[in-house]
């Protein structure tokens, strides 16, 4: 199974994220609409761009968590063979626990791989942000939190507003560089905490 699914994850990491977006918005938005309706989703949705997005990150986290797993050394399964173990209890209660590290840092890094995606949530989420009259507006019926709507993330909003013919240091102009700053932090923190869970659970043989 590996020898079919490595291959394939690989060629999937390869896809340009345009792709990815246009798959959200062309396939992914349609059947949402075909399941929950057209009238609750809208055809630029939160939910769709999502889905892909786990998609798309699903390559990152598994080669990253291949690779600890592979450096997890073959006498610790073998102990466990020898004391009766099966593949499965090997598996699961030693070789996962021992390269706990290396499977948790990279679901951290893929959650800044997903904080930065720029295309497909430009695609498929919508272009435009979600605005209300009023904060009882936003909280009612928590709308805010609707996946089913189109909104505007960060790095969505960068690439509307610096595809457009704004004047210089103007508020939205500047608006760019203060979410940049801000996505570079969230991704900055993100890094450490991977880095810091590594070396707190990382075991050496």
């Amino acid at each position: 199974m590996r020898r079919i699914l490595k291959p394939t994850l690989e060629i999937l990491a390869g896809v340009p994220t345009v792709v990815f977006g246009f798959f959200a918005l062309g396939f992914v938005a349609p059947a949402l609409q075909a399941v929950f309706g057209s009238n609750r989703v809208e055809i630029f949705n939160v939910a769709a761009a999502g889905i892909v997005i786990g998609v798309l990150i699903i390559p990152l986290i598994s080669s990253m968590s291949e690779d600890a797993l592979s450096a997890v050394p073959r006498s610790l399964r073998e102990a466990s063979y020898g004391m009766g173990a099966t593949k499965f209890e090997t598996g699961s209660r030693i070789v996962v626990p021992a390269a706990i590290s290396g499977i948790a840092a990279a679901f951290i890094v893929a959650m800044s791989r997903a904080v930065g995606e720029t295309m497909v949530v430009a695609i498929a989420a919508g272009s435009g942000p979600r605005n209300f009259t009023s904060w009882p507006d936003a909280l009612s019926g928590l709308n805010f939190l609707n996946p089913f709507k189109a909104a505007e993330t960060m790095t969505g909003h960068i690439v509307r507003i610096s595809g457009g013919d704004l004047s210089f240091q103007s508020i939205d102009y500047d608006s760019i560089f203060a979410i940049a700053l801000l996505l570079f932090l969230m991704t900055l923190f993100l890094n450490i905490i991977s880095n810091w869970f590594v070396r707190r659970y990382r075991q050496e043989y």
